[in-house]
């Protein structure tokens, strides 16, 4: 049958109540997950309701096609990458439904986020459990579908475990309840005519054949393995009640989790939740000189039965040393160790979690297993984890195209056998000269093994299905599961047969053919696989496009290889409910257009696929990249290290190429040139952009929103307060200090300077403002990178010589100041690099300064005053990607009785010109409203609230009401009398 006609799913889009997307853009980024497959899809929908799934489970049956149900998109074997409709879940059904916190149940809808579950048990003291590396996004629905575990499994098991019950909706449109029967409740249930009825009887006669049993109990892999994800789980099904004397209540749940959504379609889901874990808990961090010592000490590690153990080898711990965020949880490191083993043990009491580490270590130690053993308590545990989660995403950063791939990256055996079988996957690598990455849940016997391959050559495709071909017969081989949480998908299909024997591979496709006849849910996952090497994301000897670029992409081998870095893991789809910055436009509109991982890949594709002379010239691109407000978010967050907002310029330059540069955005890069002519007469203009009638006409010239101000001038420069009035003290003991007078210090934040000049002065330093020219960080902002590349040109050529780790050029606003360490290096010629990257270690946003001098013993808290102070502060995002808050909170608590609070905030919405922009404005306020401005608003009115950024101090008080201030306003307010 014929795919349905545009006509046809026009039809359908009247019939829904949520969205159905039929354009290229929107279907290319639905058309690659976490995977290696990609696929271009007929459609994607965005469900609202119940009815919206019925009405298009009958659509697909009736025009014949699929549906393939997504949740995150983070599937790593393909599962939700398909040729049918892509039915996403994420963005409307996604309540938390009930919570019976008697009863320990909760229900919900597929789309709900498992740690936003948790956020709303935690007040009943519950949780759900199983817990995957992408729990802060990863959703309920994928979890079921994918039968998820993650690093806790050994205690709580698996996903299958803890689902009671669900609503679902089958292929003929019918709606049936999945839960625990009794055998008087399971024959009923056989009794009609109705498709769920044919399912149960269907059912009781292959379980009821003590032969497919025996061939069941034979073939599956082993029970000791707890990570089984093996096909339809009818291993679990036969262990019930009728079909095991004595065994549980019969229940279908069972075999949907870990179908991977090709039976039916869930809209409701009831989970049991498990109390709270043990308020005391500790990692112990073995470090060992080898995987296999690890694997070793696993063995040992388990006796004390523990919360989980996980390994994380060599290569994950190089790629940490090159990412911004993961460098910061190095921190229980030392040396260069083989793998360590994180081995996680929780008690009642601190004690006695103390006494079973240092049992552990004991033994340890005596077995010659291990030669550093660090106990991480606390808050720094989560920072263990998260180093561990990152994993995924860390392994991208390999340069060049050979990359860790997942093919037998989910494998499972029994604990016991772990150091042979790994001892047997490295033989069957080093026959074929392969390397491989070795992390994962070593205390439940399973690894992500990915061996590094190059999929864009034909021979890379080759060894990928070789390599997966061997593993697969190993795995067998030690009864083991192929799949032990990721799912068979596309990728592990092919070799169900041999992990199973053919007998029960034919009781799986009989299972498939009676629940979806009609081939409706998800086709070719599970059974009647395609081959595992078709529909790869790229194609054999695939050409990759040399693309002349402003800025420097070499530590990449490219722009194009920069946005291939990421893997779909999909850290940028985390709401603000979980922290962080990245994606603050994902935040707000919860559309995966709207996600980093969108822009890169559909980067990835047009770079990859156009046959135009500027592959930049892109309306496709242009969509994706309307929402981003190059927040920098993504540079230290994505584990792949993929900075979007450098891509963003980059592509925004070779589009002005194409199209000419806008009037608005010429005019927000001509800004300081505008401010000085503006400068000659401030009360002429402020009195403009504050008048009823000429203010509005101003903003609509240049396409500026009507809510948004504009930003005053001072009523005198920095520049010209400075030539009068700084350093007139004439002892200065602390030496001297150069000062980067940015445009926006100078024009607008003026008084800010003068009182950060004063308070340097009275501190014992001089302050010289060294000749140089605007930071560029408008003209960066809007793609005028070569205008940008000459005045970073100029900069290092004024300032190479000045700025050094005695006399360090300090900055106030820090997306001017934090330019240097950024986008300048990669801006200048390659006999300015040098320059440029030395230059930028002595470029401190002027909190580090001070913060720097107090640790030297050059600044006290005499100087401040004892009065108490509540201070609530909110980052500017650069600030938090490429420096940290920690210094901002040292230098504000210097007075000792002020005490700082970190607004937990992303980014606040503005984004320097983002926010002024008039089709921008309602996304930048929604932003702000996330946490910024309601936390702002709900401070008592004795609270400063401090915001280093002067687009941040925008967006409070034109959000608020409230005036924020920059650290350095306060510390001058604060300097004892």
């Amino acid at each position: 049958m014929l795919p349905p006609s545009p006509s046809v799913f026009e039809h359908l889009i009247e019939e829904l109540a949520g969205e159905l997307h039929l354009d290229a853009a929107m279907r290319t980024l639905y058309a690659t997950d976490a995977s290696v497959y990609r696929e271009m899809p007929q459609a994607v929908a965005l469900p609202k309701s119940e009815e919206d799934i019925i009405r298009l489970i009958r659509f697909a049956r009736d025009h014949g096609t699929s549906l393939v149900p997504r949740t995150a998109g983070t599937s790593l074997a393909g599962q939700v990458v398909g040729a049918g409709i892509i039915v996403d879940v994420s963005r409307y059904l996604n309540r938390v439904l009930e919570i019976d916190a008697g009863r320990r149940r909760v229900r919900v809808q597929p789309g709900v986020v498992r740690n936003e579950l948790n956020l709303a048990l935690a007040p009943h003291g519950l949780f759900f459990a199983p817990e995957t590396s992408t729990q802060n996004r990863a959703m309920i629905g994928g979890m079921v579908g994918n039968n998820s575990c993650g690093a806790n499994s050994v205690i709580y098991g698996s996903t299958r475990e803890h689902l009671v019950s669900v609503r679902a909706i089958l292929s003929d449109g019918s709606v049936a309840e999945f839960g625990p029967l009794g055998p008087e409740e399971f024959a009923v249930k056989c009794s009609d005519s109705s498709l769920e009825a044919t399912i149960y009887r269907e059912i009781g006669q292959l379980l009821g054949d003590i032969n497919n049993r025996e061939a069941i109990a034979r073939e599956f892999p082993k029970k000791s393995i707890h990570r089984r994800n093996t096909g339809y789980a009818l291993d679990s099904l036969a262990d019930c009640a009728p079909f095991s004397p004595g065994g549980p209540p019969f229940n279908f749940c069972r075999l949907l989790a870990g179908s991977e959504g090709t039976l039916a379609f869930l809209t409701e889901i009831t989970l049991a939740c498990t109390a709270l874990p043990p308020r005391e808990s500790a990692l112990v961090c073995a470090h060992c000189a080898t995987i296999d010592e690890a694997l070793r000490a696993n063995l040992v590690a388990l006796q004390y039965a523990p919360r989980s153990c996980e390994l994380i080898d060599h290569h994950i711990l190089e790629c940490t040393k090159t990412n911004f965020e993961q460098r910061r949880n190095r921190f229980f490191v030392q040396g260069d160790p083989g793998a360590i083993l994180a081995v996680e043990l929780a008690a009642n009491a601190r004690n006695e979690v103390a006494k079973m580490a240092g049992r552990l270590e004991t033994e340890l130690r005596a077995a010659g297993l291990g030669y550093h053993y660090p106990t991480v308590w606390g808050a720094d545990q989560q920072r263990v984890w998260n180093l561990r989660k990152a994993a995924l995403g860390l392994l991208s950063n390999l340069p060049g195209d050979a990359k860790p791939v997942a093919v037998i990256e989910d494998t499972a055996v029994d604990p016991e056998d772990l150091p042979a079988f790994v001892r047997d996957f490295d033989d069957i690598l080093r026959r074929r000269d392969l390397s491989a990455v070795h992390y994962g849940h070593a205390a439940s016997g399973e690894l992500h093994l990915r061996p590094i391959l190059n999929l864009k050559a034909k021979e890379g495709q080759r060894l990928f299905r070789v390599v997966a071909t061997e593993v697969a017969h190993l795995v067998k081989r030690y009864g083991g599961s192929l799949s032990g949480e990721h799912g068979d998908g596309r990728l592990r299909g092919e070799f169900l047969s041999l992990m199973v024997g053919e007998k029960n591979y034919a009781l799986f496709r009989d299972i498939k053919r009676t629940w979806d006849p009609s081939g409706v849910f998800n086709p070719g996952k599970i059974v009647d696989t395609p081959p595992m090497d078709a529909s790869l994301r790229y194609e054999p000897e695939q050409a990759v496009r040399e693309i002349a670029t402003v800025l420097n992409f070499s530590d990449s081998r490219g722009i194009l290889r920069a946005a291939e870095q990421c893997n779909g893991s999909g850290d940028c789809r985390k709401s603000h409910l979980m922290g962080g910055t990245m994606c603050p436009s994902y935040m707000a509109t919860r559309n995966e257009r709207d996600t980093t991982r969108a822009r890169a890949n559909m980067l990835r594709e047009v770079l990859t696929r156009s046959l135009k002379a500027n592959p930049f010239d892109s309306d496709e691109i242009a969509g994706v990249m309307d929402l981003c407000l190059s927040c920098k978010g993504c540079k230290s967050e994505c584990p792949s290290n993929v900075d979007v907002a450098r891509l963003k310029a980059e592509w925004l330059q070779q589009f002005h190429d194409a199209r000419g540069v806008p009037l608005r955005s010429r005019a927000i890069g001509n800004f300081a040139r505008a401010m000085a002519l503006a400068s000659v007469a401030p009360a002429v203009y402020n009195f403009a952009i504050g008048h009823s009638l000429i203010a509005p006409l101003l903003k609509r010239s240049v396409g500026f929103a009507q809510g948004r101000s504009i930003p005053k001038l001072y009523k005198t420069t920095l520049r010209r307060w400075y030539r009068s009035h700084a350093n007139q003290s004439g002892s200065f003991p602390n030496g001297r200090v150069f000062l980067f007078c940015d445009e926006f210090t100078n024009f607008n934040d003026a008084e800010i300077g003068i009182k950060a000049v004063r308070l340097l002065n009275r501190l014992g330093y001089q302050v010289i403002i060294p000749p140089h020219v605007d930071s560029g960080r408008a003209q960066i902002s809007k793609g005028l990178l070569r205008d940008a590349r000459r005045l970073a040109i100029r900069n290092v050529e004024l300032l190479k010589n000045a700025a050094t780790a005695d006399t360090p050029l300090i900055g106030i606003e820090p997306s001017a100041i934090l330019g240097f360490r950024d986008e300048v290096p990669d801006l200048v010629p390659a006999h300015l690099i040098g320059a440029a990257k030395t230059l930028a270690k002595h470029a401190l946003l002027i909190d580090e300064f001070l913060a720097r001098e107090v640790d030297l013993g050059r600044i006290r808290h005499e100087t401040f005053t004892q009065q108490p102070r509540a201070i609530k502060l909110h980052g500017h995002c650069h600030q938090k990607a490429l420096a940290s808050l920690t210094p901002t909170v040292k230098v504000l608590e210097l007075p000792v009785n002020y005490k700082v609070q970190v607004i937990p905030s992303g980014c606040c919405g503005m984004a320097g010109s983002f926010g002024y922009e008039e089709e921008h404005f309602q996304v930048s306020m929604q932003i702000g409203e996330l946490v910024l401005l309601p936390t702002v608003r709900s401070a008592p009115a004795e609270t400063i609230i401090a915001a280093p950024g002067t687009s941040c101090r925008h967006q409070i008080k034109d959000g608020t009401s409230r005036i924020a201030l920059h650290p350095i306003e306060i510390l001058a307010d604060a300097l004892a009398r």
